[in-house]
């Protein structure tokens, strides 16, 4: 059994990665609008927090009826109870990642969570 799994995205609308990476605690999937896109639909989660990473492209997104703007390298938590959509400028698409894991599960991170081998 490995310790590793590998994938490679391209640039489809989306692509989750839970099956192909095996995932067990996280959802990632990346995300790429084209100008004047959206995601066709409002959604919320019962137990997840997203955490959004923008990686190129510039756009927004509405959440709970606030308009919040993003732009390549911007961060973006939402609560799960959060309503949220995106949408890519008119002139301009957007790419992003989003990472999906349930709220308050984090329990140590970092050097907490490493074991330093000797």
């Amino acid at each position: 059994m490995k310790n590793f799994n590998k994938t490679n995205v391209g640039n489809d609308a989306r692509t989750e990665l839970h099956d192909t990476l095996q995932l067990t605690g996280a959802e990632i999937s990346v995300n790429n609008l084209p100008a004047g896109a959206s995601n066709p639909f409002v959604h919320y989660h019962k137990k997840n927090e997203e955490i959004y990473f923008i990686t190129n492209g510039k756009g927004k997104a509405v959440i709970d009826g606030e308009a919040v703007e993003l732009t390549a390298g911007d961060w973006l938590r939402i609560s799960p109870a959060g309503r949220r959509q995106f949408f890519a400028a008119a002139d301009e698409g957007i790419s992003y990642v989003c990472i999906q894991v349930k709220e308050n599960s984090l329990e140590e991170y970092t050097a907490d969570d490493a074991a330093i081998e000797k």
